[in-house]
């Protein structure tokens, strides 16, 4: 069977709520596709299905799509690739591999690419034998560092044809003033800004379960619901940790918590080592900060038998990998210290976790984190807008306690 004798009744497996913009594709109207909105929006699987039926109807036509880290391209938008071609049911006309990673549409040799631009003198290497690349996506648009970025890329990929087709997707950051969420209010003529959140999808595409979590979290938390779930950015200033329960945490609160978790952020001059104990209560979305240990010129040999002196030493203690010997100095002391699995992007998920949960902090039982914490803010450029990613500075209660909570964030820690 052919490409041309594939019969494909699109209507049936994009939501209602895309139809416009598909009407628009199919028209030529706009070049630039900006796709933003809450979790379960169904915005990868419209890209995804866009891009290959396009493809399948324009012999000259290929794809590259981006993340900003390679690293999160396989478990991510080439798997959304790859359950586009099977709801389709051209299976047979594709060629998938990993190595490259690639999409080979077999009847003229057309091409899907991917990249990260973590490494990004590859995007300067893009080629096609054939035709030329029609379609970009920008997944998680947020994640890269600016417009400017972008811009570089769209320039050494988007040459040699008549129509183009630009994607960029994400969910909005929590801070209005977020580059990507200023982005998206900028009027461009040739851009459609479209905005959809699990609302709009069928119930049944999403499952139960999803509309239960949705629910649950609108009862608990429900400015946390508003940004995750309905895609709006809820703040409002540069602070980074938006959900913060300030007050006291009780003697009875500490004796009642049954899930414990530990970190360390190693330093020694002019940076802290910061150790911190924490609890979390998944079916409340929030994070307990129960004691921490803060300071400078503080030995491996010290810092071990303050653990040991408040008895800490009955759970796992995450660290940072960046220091295998202080790591050993602590197991060789009876410590269980374990190290924290770091990848490209680690980061950026374990704030974004970290952003999405409330942070309950008791001044009098944590005071160096809670200065922290409630001072970390996004840099600014010299216009005082925020700057994309997470400062590197002051953040050593902050690092302590992602590392401490790596092990149950839905992350490269554990799962992606």
């Amino acid at each position: 069977m052919t490409a041309s004798e594939t019969v494909i009744d699109f209507g049936e497996l994009i939501a209602p709520v895309f139809y416009p913009v598909h009407r628009d594709i199919v028209k030529d109207r706009h070049t630039y596709y900006d796709l933003h909105g809450g979790r379960g929006g169904l915005k990868s699987s419209f890209i995804s299905l866009e891009i290959v039926l396009g493809m399948m109807k324009d012999k000259e036509a290929n794809a590259a799509i981006f993340r900003k880290y390679g690293v999160t391209l396989r478990e991510s938008v080439y798997e959304q690739i790859l359950w586009a071609i099977d709801v389709l049911g051209v299976s047979h006309l594709w060629e998938t591999g990993v190595s490259p990673m690639q999409c080979i549409y077999r009847p003229t040799g057309q091409k899907i690419v991917f990249r990260g631009l973590d490494k990004a003198k590859k995007t300067k290497s893009i080629k096609v034998s054939h035709g030329y690349f029609k379609y970009l996506w920008f997944e998680e648009l947020d994640e890269f560092a600016g417009i400017e970025e972008i811009r570089t890329v769209q320039q050494s990929v988007l040459r040699g044809g008549s129509k183009f087709v630009v994607f960029k997707s994400f969910n909005p950051p929590i801070s209005i003033s977020n580059w990507a969420n200023q982005y998206v209010n900028e009027p461009r003529a040739d851009a459609l800004r479209h905005k959809s959140c699990y609302l709009d999808a069928p119930p049944e595409w999403l499952g139960q379960q999803f509309l239960d979590d949705a629910e649950h979290l609108k009862e608990v938390n429900e400015r946390a619901y508003r940004h995750e779930y309905l895609g709006e950015p809820v703040g409002t200033g540069g602070q980074v940790f938006e959900f913060l329960e300030i007050r006291t945490i009780t003697d009875e609160e500490l004796r009642q918590f049954d899930r414990i978790y530990q970190g360390i952020d190693f330093g020694w001059m002019p940076d802290p080592m910061a150790f911190i104990r924490c609890s979390y209560r998944p079916n409340h979305e929030k994070v307990y900060l129960m004691d921490e240990y803060v300071g400078r010129k503080i030995s491996n040999e010290d810092l071990a038998k303050e653990i040991k002196r408040r008895h800490y030493d009955d759970y796992f203690i995450m660290c940072d990998s960046a220091e295998p010997k202080s790591i050993f100095d602590l197991r060789f002391r009876d410590v269980w210290a374990q190290a924290v699995n770091k990848r490209p992007g680690s980061v950026e998920y374990g704030m974004k976790w970290l952003q999405r949960r409330t942070i309950v902090i008791d001044p009098a039982r944590t005071p160096c984190a809670y200065k922290e914490i409630i001072e970390y803010e996004y840099d600014r450029d010299k216009d005082g807008n925020f700057l994309s990613g997470y400062p590197d500075k002051n953040n050593h209660c902050v690092d302590a306690l992602r590392y401490a909570l790596s092990r149950i964030m839905n992350s490269w820690e554990t799962s992606a």
